[in-house]
């Protein structure tokens, strides 16, 4: 059985058979503490296949600190991290590119003078020629990044261009056409509509589409819930470095998304003190009760 559920562009996709779609990474009860500060606790995470996990939480709610853990900059000290179902502790960050998993930081990790197609390529460089006379591959460089950006719905007409002339979401879509291109299973995003204008935000949520449509697991970290659902898949809030929801985007509105991830619980819990200032307006406020418990306590993948 099949599900269709709708993608940015108003179209019906269809989803993974439920047979198939075991997760590609799994956090369960995870955490992360330096010395005696503990920055997460008790984290459950799951990225499928073509589905995109989204990561809301305000500052210090422990974003980094998962994404650290994931894209293997840190070590989790609590819990299980699997990949494909296997227990995993990463010591560096190429080892979990080795597994597939990428990650596109909010810098983009590009040299803004250079080239597109030669950042596209940073670091993994195309040689041909045989030692010690072997150079760089520059045609099959070229030709690569241009199907490769085309294949991801980008065309540029000039590779040559400084990648710094492009726009902040024709950067980061390079970024993400380059991850694809290496072989990335597993994409987590930091933020990347963050700096962006309206326009070059839908740009980016376009190509994150596309990359759940091809098959990649997405992890879509954000400040912003209706970034999130516009494409989102699955939600996780995190607050003080703890989950404080985790539901599918059938179980929840735009609305109580938006709710959990700015404060609505305790915003909640003031609003009978909140009532008694002078010029602030509650009547939008939730009340108490109206805000449901954390999904979080079942795992996904178990029943």
């Amino acid at each position: 059985m099949t599900d269709k559920t709708t993608g940015t562009d108003g179209a019906a996709r269809t989803d993974t058979p439920a047979g198939e779609d075991r997760p590609l990474v799994e956090l369960r009860s995870a955490g992360k503490s330096y010395g005696n500060i503990r920055a997460l606790h008790g984290v459950d995470l799951t990225v499928h296949p073509g589905k995109v996990t989204c990561v809301l939480g305000d500052n210090g709610a422990g974003k980094s600190t998962l994404i650290k853990i994931v894209s293997g900059l840190h070590q989790h000290t609590e819990g299980e991290f699997l990949v494909d179902g296997a227990p995993v502790r990463f010591s560096t960050p190429r080892e979990a590119l080795d597994k597939g998993i990428a990650t596109v930081y909010q810098d983009l990790a590009v040299v803004p003078l250079m080239p597109v197609w030669r950042n596209f390529f940073l670091g993994s460089e195309m040689t041909k020629g045989p030692w010690p006379l072997r150079r760089l591959d520059i045609e099959r460089m070229k030709k690569t990044a241009d199907e490769e950006l085309r294949n991801m719905g980008i065309v540029l007409d000039d590779l040559e261009q400084p990648i710094g002339t492009l726009s902040g979401g024709q950067r980061q879509c390079v970024a993400i056409a380059r991850a694809v291109y290496f072989g990335a299973r597993v994409l987590i995003l930091d933020e990347p509509t963050a700096a962006l204008g309206v326009k070059q935000s839908g740009v980016v949520l376009k190509y994150i589409a596309l990359a759940r449509d091809r098959g990649l697991g997405v992890i879509f970290i954000t400040h912003n819930p209706h970034h999130a659902y516009m494409v989102g898949d699955h939600f996780n809030v995190l607050r003080l470095g703890t989950l404080e929801l985790s539901a599918d985007r059938s179980e929840v509105s735009l609305e109580e998304l938006t709710n959990h991830m700015a404060g609505g619980a305790e915003l909640a819990a003031l609003k009978h003190e909140l009532a008694q200032v002078r010029g602030v307006d509650t009547e939008g406020l939730p009340e108490a009760g109206d805000l449901r418990a954390a999904t979080a306590a079942t795992p996904e993948g178990k029943s």
